[in-house]
């Protein structure tokens, strides 16, 4: 990823990354019913390295599987790129957990960005105080194999209703997860630090007793007089 864009994605809210999809005509890019487990000093970025779930079969799914280097779910734990986000695609099943604490420490070993399930995690209270941000559905006890079959790795996917492919650009903050596909994370870090310096500047004048109206949206007067206010502080308007 471009350095410069990575650095802007790490300050860009969610809630200002969608709107710049909404304004390219994507809709469907917040991942649904994720939360971030602990509280991070900046937002994850990173491109995604997918995992995909299917329901489990009891005669497949027994804990000496996982002894197996080529478990998917061990093996996409195991070869993680530094730098990626690892999504499962856990169909939004909250009843058993999709990971644990040491496969996330050994993915935070890994070097990874972070880590997106649309599923339970078990060992929550642990994983919450790792370096790396880890989102997902909530708390959940019961291991894996209870209800999921880990079957490909570094396919589409869906995560939290929203589609997942390899390679797109992951960000998460404290509201959530925005998906966004990589050709596009260029213009979309740029424009959102153009926006996120425009609603800086509207959020003091409403602060200061502005009305909504002419402000937010802005007029012609206040859009001069925010020109004026990136010259005093040195920003590109």
């Amino acid at each position: 990823m471009n350095p410069e864009t990575l650095a802007r994605l790490k300050r860009a809210s969610t809630a200002t990354l969608t709107t710049q999809m909404f304004k390219r005509g994507f809709r469907n890019v917040f991942i649904q019913g994720v939360r971030p487990l602990g509280r991070y000093g900046e937002n994850m970025v990173g491109p995604a390295m997918t995992l995909r779930y299917i329901p489990a079969r009891e005669d497949l799914d027994v804990l000496e599987g996982f002894a197996n280097p080529e478990h998917p779910q061990r093996k996409a734990i195991e070869t993680a790129p530094a730098g990626c986000v690892l999504v499962m695609d856990c169909r939004g099943e909250t009843r058993v957990a999709s990971g644990g604490q040491i496969l996330m420490t050994r993915l935070w070993k890994r070097g990874a960005a972070g880590m997106v399930s649309d599923g339970g995690l078990r060992d929550a209270a642990a994983i919450a105080e790792l370096p790396m941000p880890v989102f997902c559905a909530g708390p959940s006890a019961p291991l894996n194999l209870v209800m999921h079959h880990a079957v490909a790795i570094d396919e589409p996917i869906a995560c939290g209703g929203v589609a997942v492919y390899p390679g797109d650009i992951l960000v998460g903050d404290t509201d959530g997860v925005v998906v966004l596909p990589a050709h596009l994370a260029d213009q979309i870090a740029a424009d959102a630090a153009a926006q996120e310096h425009m609603e800086m500047f509207l959020a003091e004048r409403i602060a200061g007793g502005a009305p909504l109206p002419g402000t937010y949206p802005p007029n012609e007067a206040t859009k001069a007089l925010y020109v004026e206010w990136c010259r005093e502080r040195g920003l590109t308007p």
